[in-house]
């Protein structure tokens, strides 16, 4: 059964505070991990998480300010110390190659694992297989940033019923989900007449950017997005001068895009109450949660399209 879990490792800007360490977001999708903006603090965090190195598939940099990437060192120490067996693919800006070496290079150990760099200079589909693309484009912040995209290709339920009255079972199952058709008894048996149609989860980060076209793009129609809201909106003018959003800005964001689920995170340390945050963003959108450190969110049931 497919598993698809946020997993919230730290939720703060630039400082840590008692309550929020550096940023860092495991997400849980089907037998992959992917693991963004790793902030300092990762790898315990992901052990209190009760996450381990080896579940780690995929690394998304969206830029290289020190709350986004400081833990990296220590996640790629651990994934040789584990002798990890696995590819682990890591995605950056490519105008920051220097800090990636930096920190894959911090300090002497036993380099033991087998990664694949993708630095970034143009946007577009970074990865693709048959279940799922990601999307990158560049944000609007004072270095360059990426946001992201995870889009799962469109599919289909079966529907008992139909499968039992057209005498399908079994291999002939497994050939109409292969083919998209099979022949039973001298009878042409679709898809589309005995499924309906599935679409396909979508998930979104954006972290670290002013309001800009390329965010909503990214944003658009997603199951669920996960943004930054650094202020609230009487610091608009800090927001926009450090190239971030206000907690109104981001629901202004996700009601554009007509997201289905907004969640907010990247909270400066000047607010050690995040509740207004939230209340915030809801007079905009009304599907909104403020993240707090080792909160565990599940994204929302795909959509099945009844015929």
């Amino acid at each position: 059964m497919s598993q698809r879990i946020l997993h919230v490792l730290g939720t703060a800007c630039l400082v840590p505070t008692y309550q929020r360490n550096h940023n860092g977001y495991f997400l849980r999708w089907d037998n992959e991990g992917f693991l963004f903006d790793p902030g300092e603090g990762t790898q315990r965090q992901l052990i209190h998480s009760g996450i381990s190195a080896s579940q780690i598939t995929k690394i998304f940099i969206s830029h290289f300010h020190g709350d986004h990437c400081l833990g990296l060192p220590g996640v790629i120490q651990r994934l040789s110390l584990d002798r990890v067996s696995h590819t682990i693919e890591v995605y950056y800006p490519a105008s920051g190659q220097k800090y990636f070496e930096n920190l894959r290079d911090a300090s002497v150990y036993h380099f033991q694992v087998e990664l694949d760099a993708y630095p970034i200079s143009e946007p577009g589909i970074i990865c693709e297989n048959k279940k799922y693309q990601i999307e990158t484009k560049f944000l609007d912040h004072s270095i360059d940033a990426l946001g992201y995209r995870i889009q799962e290709h469109d599919g289909f339920t079966m529907i008992p019923e139909k499968l039992k009255a057209a005498g399908l079972e079994f291999e002939k199952i497994r050939e109409l989900k292969t083919n998209g058709k099979v022949d039973v008894e001298g009878k042409t048996i679709t898809l589309n007449d005995v499924s309906n149609p599935r679409k396909g989860q979508s998930f979104a980060y954006i972290l670290d950017t002013r309001m800009c076209q390329t965010a909503v793009e990214l944003a658009n129609d997603v199951d669920m997005l996960i943004c930054e809201s650094t202020y609230l909106s009487d610091r608009e003018d800090m927001a926009k001068e450090y190239g971030h959003l206000t907690a109104k800005q981001a629901g202004l964001l996700a009601k554009k895009a007509k997201v289905g689920k907004l969640v907010l995170t990247h909270f400066s340390q000047i607010y050690p109450d995040i509740t207004e945050f939230e209340d915030e963003a809801k007079n905009i959108i009304p599907n909104v949660i403020a993240l707090k450190d080792g909160d565990q969110v599940q994204l929302p049931k795909r959509i099945r399209i009844m015929n």
